[in-house]
């Protein structure tokens, strides 16, 4: 019986430090190695100073810049903290909304950011993302479509011509992954960040 204990703690011993400590090890030297942006988060630096992250939104709220999708992300209540607010893409609380596509709270929030959309003067169809959320709450990515809706008043609030900013956008679009995953998209930060650097 004790060549039997022996053999299990000894597989156990064996197995925590393979799947403990030498297989953990072994995956983030690769990533650090191989994939050392990625691994780092994807950070996005501008004078030296860290400013966002490739991989969560901001919320963009001046007309200067390209807005992100709604965020469904809350924070506590400072006045009660058993209770919620709204908080745009806080990162501290990835979470879609949860409501369901009947949700009068849900109806409410779409209509409301088309008819802001509408009074800013677009007109036709309104891209899905443009008033819905994401998943996480913090998706940093548009899509094309989304972007183009904006350019007229990007281009209004910073004195542009709109064939400057519509072909800004373009040049941000990132197509699919391996030319099949995902759709095309563009991502917020970079693209305000571009947006800053043009010169005048």
């Amino acid at each position: 019986m004790l060549q039997h204990v022996r053999a299990a703690v000894a597989m156990l011993l064996a197995f925590t430090l393979l799947t403990g400590v030498i297989y953990p090890l072994a995956v983030t030297g690769f990533a650090w190695a191989m994939l050392h942006d990625a691994a780092l988060g994807s950070l996005i630096v501008k004078d030296g100073k860290v400013i966002g992250s490739a991989l969560i939104g901001q919320d963009f709220t001046s007309d200067k810049y390209f807005h992100p999708r709604p965020s469904a992300t809350s924070a506590a209540d400072p006045a009660d903290p058993s209770k919620t607010v709204d908080a745009p893409y806080n990162a501290a609380s990835s979470t879609g909304s949860n409501l369901g596509p009947i949700t009068q709270k849900l109806i409410d929030r779409v209509k409301g950011s088309v008819e802001e959309l509408r009074k800013d003067g677009v007109s036709g169809p309104i891209p899905v993302d443009a008033v819905t959320t994401s998943a996480s709450g913090l998706d940093p990515d548009i899509s094309p479509e989304n972007a183009y809706l904006q350019v007229s008043r990007v281009a209004k609030a910073r004195a542009l011509p709109e064939g400057r900013v519509h072909d800004l956008v373009a040049s941000h679009i990132e197509t699919r992954a391996l030319g099949f995953f995902g759709e095309p998209h563009v991502n917020v930060l970079a693209l305000n960040l571009a947006l800053d650097g043009l010169p005048r």
